[in-house]
């Protein structure tokens, strides 16, 4: 099992948004936490602690950095 492949490509609707997206202050703030916390770093240590490639059933998984960065965002 591995992780989900994450898709970056821009949508239709996404890119409709765009000019909306550039002056939301979430979107400001979220850009301000990605300057201040290195990320790799922390995507380095959490693969030692989460294993997603031990079991070949279920799902793939999504990337522990992926979820640590959702939870930040939650609170």
């Amino acid at each position: 099992m591995g992780y989900k492949k994450v898709d970056k490509t821009i949508s239709f609707a996404e890119r409709s948004l765009l000019s909306s997206i550039e002056h939301s202050r979430s979107v400001k703030m979220m850009e301000r936490i990605r300057k201040a916390v290195n990320w790799e770093n922390r995507a380095a240590l959490l693969k030692e602690y989460y294993h997603s490639d031990q079991s070949h059933e279920g799902a793939d998984a999504y990337s522990p950095l992926m979820l640590l960065t959702g939870m930040v965002l939650q609170k």
